[in-house]
């Protein structure tokens, strides 16, 4: 079959020199630009959009941060929010058991 591997669809292709992330300048706008996220899908690109919505000087287009620090501000807060959603999961799980563990015991 000529079908490509699977793996291909997610897995850089660093012999050929393809990069995770690759940021094009804008020719006619300065502080503006293109960034390109090879091998992911529309989740990666949907959260980083959002994010970067939540930021008063993108909405503005006053914006005098370089775009990269930009972004790399976005990926930061993403990564917190994240670990502050894995804490309360986790605090939210371990009450969980604690509160059904006589529940649970007393079944068998």
């Amino acid at each position: 079959m000529n079908a490509p591997e699977r793996s291909s669809s997610f897995l850089l292709d660093e012999d050929a020199g393809e990069q995770k992330c690759v940021y094009t300048a804008d020719t006619k706008v300065t502080n503006a630009g293109t960034f390109r996220f090879n091998k992911e899908d529309h989740t990666v690109g949907n959260l980083l959009r959002m994010q970067l919505l939540r930021d008063p000087n993108i909405q503005t287009n006053n914006s005098t941060v370089a775009p990269v620090e930009v972004l790399s501000s976005a990926i930061e807060d993403l990564a917190n929010e994240t670990d502050h959603l894995i804490t309360q999961f986790q605090e939210a799980m371990e009450s969980w058991k604690r509160e059904n563990d006589a529940e649970l015991n007393a079944q068998f």
